[in-house]
């Protein structure tokens, strides 16, 4: 089982409590109900957040890496006036679950999203995930594919990485200057660059309290290969940034179309890794289009 046992993901206390208190308040600002739940798995407590008509078809949301939840919940909202949503904290990753983390690089998260259905007595669903969210999903995919009922993968990590320059240049660098100094500036620089100048305010404060609070899970899902994939035959729809400096559109593509048996669209958007409100319109059409014919 693929655990690394830490004693906490947080710097201290006090930042503990800033990121939880940006998670509650952030759920307050959703425009639909949520219910919590903890769920005790395998792996530790998970956190859950549920939305939607109970009797609607269940739907899976995995939030992105080294974020809250609810952000990347609500680029999903439109989706709660129709499927029963359920959007677990990743453990290890900041919010109320537990701070064990999981390798995403074997079959432990498929094991761990098999016990959450398990909880909820649901076999099959349809599943989205954001990033390091679609990097789980692939992981699903890849030991436990009949749990799929259909995929949507947005900006996804676990298909092929950006330019390492790139990213060292315009996050890393930037990133280690804000750590250093809490300079605004290099904030602001890392926000423009991972939403081509699009992020929310509140956004880019709670992503500076991630950074200046949390240890940063640093390993990205394992890139998928082509044979893990064989029996993983669920429609999916990818969706990717061309100014995603982390999972750019020119890099995903290919390999997307390469090793995903069942690709039915393929989606590329003028966005970053954050996508704008505009870009979160279109991107919710697509899914309701998608989810309505291949679910």
């Amino acid at each position: 089982m693929g655990l690394n046992r830490v004693k906490t993901i947080y710097k201290g206390a006090e930042g503990k409590k800033r990121i939880t208190s940006h998670y509650e308040a952030y759920i307050n600002t959703l425009p639909f109900l949520v219910e919590h739940e903890y769920v005790d798995t395998s792996f530790g407590k998970t956190h859950m957040l549920m939305a939607g008509p109970v009797d609607g078809k269940p739907l899976f949301i995995f939030q992105g890496g080294n974020c809250i939840n609810p952000l990347t919940l609500s680029w999903f909202s439109p989706l709660a006036e129709t499927y029963r949503m359920y959007a677990p904290d990743t453990i290890g990753h900041p919010g109320f679950s537990d701070e064990t983390r999981i390798s995403a690089s074997d079959d432990s998260f498929a094991k761990w999203i098999e016990e959450l259905m398990d909880h909820y007595s649901i076999k099959t669903s349809g599943f989205i995930g954001p990033s390091y969210g679609a990097g789980i999903i692939l992981r699903l995919a890849t030991f436990k594919p009949e749990k799929i009922d259909c995929a949507v993968l947005v900006s996804p990590a676990g298909i092929k990485l950006g330019s390492k320059m790139s990213m060292i240049r315009e996050i890393l660098l930037p990133l280690i200057l804000f750590n250093t100094t809490s300079g605004e500036k290099h904030l602001t620089k890392i926000a423009n660059r991972m939403s081509d100048h699009s992020m929310k305010e509140l956004d880019k404060q709670i992503i500076g309290d991630v950074f200046k609070y949390v240890k940063l899970e640093q390993e990205m899902p394992k890139l998928t290969e082509k044979r893990e994939l064989v029996n993983f035959q669920s429609p999916t729809l990818v969706i990717a940034g061309k100014k995603d400096v982390f999972f750019p559109e020119t890099k995903i593509k290919e390999v997307a179309k390469e090793i995903i048996p069942n690709l039915v669209d393929f989606k590329s958007y003028d966005m970053g890794h954050f996508p704008s409100e505009k870009y979160l319109q279109m991107i919710n059409d697509d899914i309701g289009e998608f989810l309505a014919e291949h679910y």
